[in-house]
């Protein structure tokens, strides 16, 4: 198992999950991920902002992911990810497999189909497509336990990988500020060492 800390609406980790899975797939694999919540609300103290958001998703696509984000709308853009984050929680009460499943699904209805995820309709919608129940009171407080476990373990943002013989920030990317926009380059060697701890 893979285990990341990271929240839905983070563009860098929808970026760094899709290019995991196309390794994996490339490696023939069967290690499933484990997304386990980091919500930014809580850490940061507020939503995440739709205009920054999108210019980190330009940043990423025009530099590094050419075919992503397609659908990232402002006017869709979450006011929360705390439902979506319980819902994931109930997925993954279901089975690692649908877990991960629910994971990249919201991932994709965010940012590729510009779907409002914080919509319980939305949510209702994508649980009974996967057969996940409902999330409650049970999985909305993993959510909390999940942020206190992760800052236990040191995490320290948005997508924070951890493996069997180590962690890794955003191991796929480099990542630095130029001009008033992000410098984004892969980062090929760290992303090898990566791979290399998670798949073998």
């Amino acid at each position: 198992m893979i285990e990341v800390y990271a929240d839905i609406w983070c563009p860098f980790t929808h970026a760094g999950l899709q290019r995991l899975v196309a390794r994996r797939n490339e490696v023939g694999s069967q290690r499933r991920l484990r997304v386990r919540p980091w919500p930014l609300e809580i850490v940061n103290g507020s939503p995440m902002d739709a205009a920054s958001t999108g210019e980190k998703a330009a940043d990423l696509r025009a530099q590094v992911a050419p075919n992503s984000f397609a659908g990232l709308n402002a006017h869709t853009f979450p006011s929360t990810t705390l439902p979506a984050l319980a819902l994931v929680e109930a997925a993954y009460a279901v089975s690692d497999e649908v877990g991960e499943a629910m994971s990249l699904e919201l991932r994709e209805a965010l940012f590729e189909r510009g779907i409002d995820i914080s919509k319980p309709e939305v949510l209702a919608g994508i649980a009974e497509a996967l057969s996940v129940p409902q999330p409650g009171e049970a999985e909305a407080a993993a959510v909390l336990e999940s942020l206190e476990l992760g800052k236990q373990r040191g995490v320290v943002g948005s997508p924070h990988f951890f493996t069997d013989d180590g962690n890794y920030f955003c191991p796929a990317l480099n990542i630095s500020r130029e001009d008033g926009h992000l410098k984004i380059s892969a980062d090929i060697e760290a992303f090898q060492q990566f791979i290399e701890a998670a798949f073998g």
